[in-house]
């Protein structure tokens, strides 16, 4: 009785066991390989700075320029803490300034304390807006800035190449990304049906893995995603190809 040898349906991951020479496949030599590439696009979280001046004229003026930035903003109907608050320590501080500049008898002493009691409103200001400002990351730069707060510059990451080609033996393909930095993890996932479930596949130490055990002639969906220290990433955007 002659026995059909069937082809998993599920993906493997590639093992180092070489086949024996009546079990090597015909390689495809220098033909072109298709390949499917995605970039994966980031939207960069907006962070607030309050670039505070050391002299006290200039955190006056810079907390003139907040209260009057919040006051009667839609995009922060609920300031914490309330503008009023704020406008309070602020003329605290005003009239701090001016007996000190007087040489009145422990002035400066009372004007440090109102300085540092500014501070702390402002920086508790700074991290409502802040709160607000990640609910909408893609309006977060517009929302911090109509605050009257300046934005604190964050370095821009490129975006993140994912590519697909196929593999060396028929039915495998090769998935390799960019590293996401030291001591990295990834995590591959396949799916048959175009994305409606998807299969894992061995996770590796390195941003490339070869899955091996698809069927050719069929579409399959790919996508990965990193873990690093800080915790696991978003998936990649899919990226589908044809299995030779």
């Amino acid at each position: 009785m002659n026995e059909t040898k069937s082809m998993t349906s599920q993906p493997l991951f590639m093992t180092t066991q070489p086949l024996r020479q009546r079990d090597k496949p015909q390689l495809r030599g220098n033909q072109e390989k298709p390949m499917a590439t995605t970039k994966t696009s980031r939207t960069n979280r907006s962070i607030a700075s309050l670039n505070l001046p050391k002299q006290v004229p200039g955190l006056i003026n810079l907390a003139n320029s907040i209260v009057q930035s919040m006051t009667g903003n839609a995009t922060f109907p609920t300031p914490e803490p309330p503008i009023a608050t704020l406008s309070a320590a602020l003329t605290d501080l005003e009239t701090a300034e001016a007996a000190a500049l007087a040489r009145t008898r422990g002035a400066v002493a009372t004007r440090n304390t109102k300085r540092a009691t500014l501070i702390t409103l402002l920086e508790q200001l700074k991290a409502y807006v802040q709160k607000v400002a990640d609910a909408n990351v893609d309006q977060g730069a517009t929302a911090i800035q109509s605050a009257g707060l300046a934005l604190k510059k964050t370095p821009v990451r490129p975006k993140r190449v994912f590519a697909a080609t196929p593999g060396d033996v028929s039915g495998s393909v090769k998935l390799v990304t960019d590293a996401a930095g030291k001591r990295a993890s990834y995590e591959w996932q396949t799916s048959i049906d175009g994305g409606k479930t998807w299969v894992p596949a061995a996770s590796t130490l390195q941003a490339k893995t070869t899955i091996i055990g698809l069927t050719p002639g069929a579409t399959v969906t790919f996508r990965y995603r990193a873990v690093t220290k800080t915790g696991e990433g978003d998936w990649s955007q899919p990226l589908a190809l044809i299995i030779k």
